[in-house]
């Protein structure tokens, strides 16, 4: 295994895992470490929740911070976590199942989030995919370039690639007004809410932070929790709440309003196409508690009594 602590630029790597990557997390968590790198452990969570969250940390630190900060992610295939990690603008998150998958998305595409398999992956391995894309700088030759220099054409091509690919997508973004009543006259398009299947949310002001979120029939969120409380009205549809840490159930139709407290884990059904504004004060955080499918099993198992 190679000596990584002699070569390792000072660094910090922000990691989570679900509970399949959990123990390969734990491990690697550990080597880094012992090379005195600076670690913030997030610990375990959904596949997609922890995911989201450092690849949210990346992202904002690589624009905002003086030392380079980078993501180390697991699950059970990888591939999950690498999903939801790069809906984050900068960043360039890769599952890696070997040294030389290291190697090339180093090389080639500046990964600086790693995610790896903890059911595919030995803690052995691992280490050794880890310390290979510790080590490697971007434009290195590696078995994609047959081990040798790249030619000027590619290296010309990976270095615009740094300024060319956060900008993707960027383009087909509606232009955001702050103004609530500008916001709601001149866009009223709202933007999809990535990590919950059917819901789209419009911000309309900043601080306070208020919205407005919309739902299609039959959506479901999964339980969660916010570090902040929550006021909402609903404006249009019906959905039912189930606030899981005080055993209560809410349904809620036009003109309803509910107040959550931070912290609370709840769990939520629309039953047909359902707009609501809600205000909360803080930066947006969403913690899930439970999957997609867990959800939708107990909520169908409530209602059928």
């Amino acid at each position: 295994m190679s000596d990584t602590k002699a070569t390792i630029q000072p660094m910090k790597i922000i990691a989570g895992a679900d509970s399949f990557g959990c123990s390969l997390k734990d491990a690697l968590v550990s080597h880094l470490r012992s090379l005195n790198i600076d670690v913030e452990d997030l610990g375990t969570s959904s596949y997609y929740s922890i995911a989201a969250e450092v690849g949210r940390r990346v992202s904002e630190s690589s624009s905002s911070s003086s030392i380079e900060t980078r993501g180390l992610v697991a699950c059970g295939t990888g591939h999950g976590v690498s999903i939801f990690a790069n809906k984050f603008p900068g960043v360039f998150a890769a599952t890696c199942l070997n040294a030389s998958d290291a190697l090339n998305a180093r090389s080639i595409n500046n990964s600086n989030v790693l995610a790896v398999s903890g059911i595919s992956t030995s803690p052995e391995s691992a280490i050794e995919i880890l310390n290979t894309w510790l080590n490697t700088p971007f434009k290195s030759p590696c078995p994609a370039s047959e081990n040798k220099p790249w030619p000027d054409e590619i290296q010309s091509f990976l270095d615009n690639s740094l300024t060319e690919m956060p900008k993707i997508g960027q383009e087909s973004q509606p232009v955001i007004d702050t103004c609530a009543v500008c916001c709601l006259v001149k866009n009223r398009e709202l933007n999809p809410i990535d990590i919950i299947p059917g819901g789209s949310m419009k911000i309309l002001r900043e601080t306070p932070t208020s919205a407005i979120v919309r739902f299609k029939a039959g959506s479901v969120e999964p339980a969660h929790h916010h570090t902040f409380g929550h006021d909402l009205v609903v404006t249009e549809g019906s959905k039912s709440v189930w606030n899981l840490t005080k055993s209560e159930r809410y349904d809620l139709t036009v003109g309803d309003y509910l107040f959550t407290p931070a912290g609370d884990v709840h769990r939520v059904k629309y039953y047909e196409d359902t707009e609501f504004f809600i205000k909360w004060d803080g930066h947006w955080d969403m913690f899930f508690d439970e999957d997609l499918e867990t959800a939708k099993n107990a909520i169908d198992k409530e209602l059928a009594k």
